[in-house]
């Protein structure tokens, strides 16, 4: 749930990291030989053939080249060169169209939140190696839970629109799709990496991999450390995380195990100034120096996967995910803490297989969950104890034909959840219940037109239950004081989308281009448009119908010798057909207005200069356009547009690195996001600052 909804310090904030899984391997069908030391050669094709094929749930779940789906895939020579341990929004906004974030702290580094086609994280779908990853209970990821997760990230696809079936909540927006650094490598080896840079950043990160070694063994680890000041008052960060994937790599088996163990704590800052606070002091934070929060979190997967002797493959995946922490909330004199805490189990697998012009993908998930939300009045009254169980269940089965120059394409998922509202002893309210159904089928063609170039079209419906966030209206707690002003859990229906896309990729040696035209046309779409409540949360109600329809760029020219040219580019109209508004108070139909924080032209450019092979150059530029910060298309409610320039170099030589970036290097004093309260108050998040970060790296 997003901060800027708090109105109230029972408000719960911080929701922890849902589900973190490994890689998921399978292996050629050749073994080794029977030498007892297998010579380098060996075990490098061995290495290779592991790679090739590695994660039978990433292939499962993630659109291919000739897939009629709207993606772009974001490879590692790409990530490392826009990574420097930001939080995994501010990285992804520029590599893919229709992205954008803010950040809470005036630096890349904390706190940030990502928007897909103008829609909220809470309705992206996250998933790493295919394992979900959004919290069962309010479908949001907080990334900051994961310091330099991107470290450890082999590849990014990012799907746009309902995209192909996958795992947990619904990819209703679109998706996110994670694959991590593979384990099984020919040699071993590792890095370190030291940076510093303005507003007091500093991280440290350090990698080992054992190699495939003669036994069949591998092993791969990070740990990680980062820390700011912010730039914002009071807005400190620090992050710690430690990665390790290991595992047995036989002929037609693998076992792997996966772990990872997170720290953040930082000083808040998830509410936004006024423009009269800014103009005093930029960095104003309204928030008090000691209002902080701290959470860690315990994940582990165990992935079993075996090539079959049909040529497919079949993998499954236990995870669990337990995560727990607190965060305070000052309203003088009282001093508030509130603790959030929760134990999830889940499997999920996946079945693949390709026989001539056919390809079935298969998958099934099933998740447990609980959480615990408590709220305290320091230092020992309770307000409140209750607890949230939400199951969910899913498979989906995805079909591709080849005939002549026309690849067709089908997928069909069916989806269960069910949630239950444990209520505090002394609530005086009775425990609730409800539970959901979805079916969610998509299908389409993709046509040669030519060699490299193609044309697709497809269409899709996706359907989304509503986040405990929505059914509790913002609140964390629901008694009998309050639980007249909300309703029941059927208050807010379930959302849908039909999605239409039609596109066209052209590829040559020095040219690749994809553009896609796409309409998203919104059933029940959840929005804050309530009035304010006795406690003071704007309620999140179905507003009817709305639409997203648009045009996406993706481009990259390499014609100029030692140069690449880049970009990508939005053109959207959004709009909200009719609904009644009663966030002023007196209630008023709206009609045709644009829903908020969805800019009608985003673009992001980028050029790469390599003069020599041990020296790179790189500057990219980001526009924004002007967006609406509430639903009343009001010429007060403003985010204004900007554009910002980042710059990097990067110098190798051998096995050494050295590389420096500058953020914002125009320093445009204009703003990430904002919010409008229930009281009509505007606050912004302001763009992060200019700054600049060195980091050395080497490899052994």
């Amino acid at each position: 749930m997003y901060p800027h909804a708090i109105a109230r310090p029972w408000r719960a904030r911080r929701l922890c990291v849902a589900a973190f899984s490994a890689a998921l391997l399978t292996v050629a069908t050749a073994p080794l030989g029977a030498q007892a030391r297998p010579d380098s050669a060996q075990v490098a094709a061995k290495a290779d053939s592991v790679r090739k094929i590695e994660g039978v749930l990433v292939r499962a779940i993630r659109a291919n080249e000739q897939a009629p789906i709207s993606h772009t895939t974001i490879g590692r020579a790409a990530i490392t060169q826009r990574h420097f341990g930001q939080d995994v929004p501010m990285l992804l906004m520029n590599a893919a169209p229709s992205m954008t974030s803010h950040t809470e702290t005036g630096t890349n580094w904390g706190y940030s939140y990502l928007r897909l086609r103008g829609i909220d994280q809470t309705r992206i779908n996250i998933t790493l190696d295919g394992v979900p990853l959004n919290d069962m209970e309010d479908q949001v990821l907080y990334f900051a839970n994961l310091a330099d997760l991107m470290s450890n990230v082999q590849s990014v696809q990012v799907q746009r629109g309902v995209g192909t079936s996958t795992a947990g909540t619904a990819s209703f927006a679109g998706s996110v799709n994670f694959e991590t650094m593979p384990v099984a490598r020919p040699d071993a080896g590792g890095d370190v990496q030291l940076q510093m840079g303005s507003f007091g950043a500093q991280r440290v990160s350090a990698s080992f991999n054992s190699g495939l070694t003669a036994s069949k063994f591998a092993v791969y680890g990070r740990a990680s450390a980062l820390r700011t000041n912010g730039y914002r008052d009071h807005s400190g960060v620090m992050g710690r995380s430690a990665f390790v994937g290991a595992g047995w790599f036989g002929a037609r088996d693998v076992i792997k195990l996966t772990t990872l163990v997170g720290l953040l704590a930082d000083t808040l800052s998830y509410t936004g100034a006024t423009l009269a606070q800014l103009k005093t002091n930029r960095r104003y934070n309204p928030l008090q120096p000691n209002e902080r929060d701290k959470f860690g979190q315990q994940l582990v997967s165990l992935a079993y996967t075996r090539a079959l002797q049909n040529g497919g493959s079949l993998s499954t995946t236990v995870y669990r995910n337990s995560a727990s922490g607190n965060y305070d909330y000052f309203d003088l004199p009282d001093r508030y803490r509130f603790n959030l805490a929760h134990t999830w189990y889940g499997v999920t697998s996946a079945y693949n297989v390709e026989r001539g012009a056919l390809r079935v993908n298969t998958g099934v998930n099933a998740n447990t969950y609980q959480r615990a939300h408590r709220g305290y009045v320091q230092p020992s009254t309770t307000l409140y104890d209750n607890t949230g169980h939400k199951q969910d269940a899913s498979a989906f089965a995805k079909l591709s034909l080849d005939a002549g120059k026309a690849r067709w394409f089908a997928d069909l998922q069916g989806r269960y959840a069910t949630f239950r509202y444990e209520p505090d002893a002394n609530a005086g309210i009775d425990e609730r219940r409800i539970d959901w159904l979805f079916f969610n089928p998509k299908a389409g063609v993709t046509y040669q037109l030519a060699k490299g170039l193609a044309t697709y079209a497809s269409y899709g419906i996706t359907s989304r239950e509503p986040a405990r966030n929505d059914l509790l209206a913002g609140d964390d707690d629901l008694n009998s004081g309050n639980v007249a002003d909300y309703g029941d859990f059927t208050r807010v229906k379930p959302e849908s989308v039909r999605d239409a896309e039609l596109g066209v990729t052209w590829s040559r040696p020095t040219m690749e281009l994809s553009a896609n035209l796409y309409s998203m046309d919104f059933r029940n779409d959840i929005a804050r448009i309530g009035a304010p409540t006795a406690s003071g949360s704007i309620l999140r109600r179905n507003v009817g119908n709305s639409y997203r329809r648009g045009l996406e760029v993706d481009a990259a020219y390499r014609g100029i010798s030692r140069v690449v040219l880049a970009g990508n580019a939005t053109w959207s109209q959004n709009r909200i057909a009719q609904f009644t508004d009663s966030s002023r108070g007196t209630p008023v139909v709206r009609r045709n207005v644009t829903p908020l924080l969805t800019p009608a032209f985003i673009s992001s450019h980028r050029i790469e200069v390599s003069p020599t092979n041990r020296l790179m150059v790189s500057l990219e530029g980001r526009y924004q356009s002007q967006a609406f910060l509430d639903n009343t298309s009001s010429a007060d409610r403003v985010l204004p547009d900007y554009y910002t320039i980042d710059a990097s170099v990067r110098a190798t030589r051998g096995r050494y690195a050295l590389t420096v970036r500058g953020a914002n290097l125009g320093d445009t004093q204009k703003f990430g996001s904002g919010a409008v309260s229930g009281s009509g108050t505007i606050r912004y998040f302001v763009l992060p600052a200019r700054a600049v970060f060195a980091t050395l790296s080497a490899e052994f």
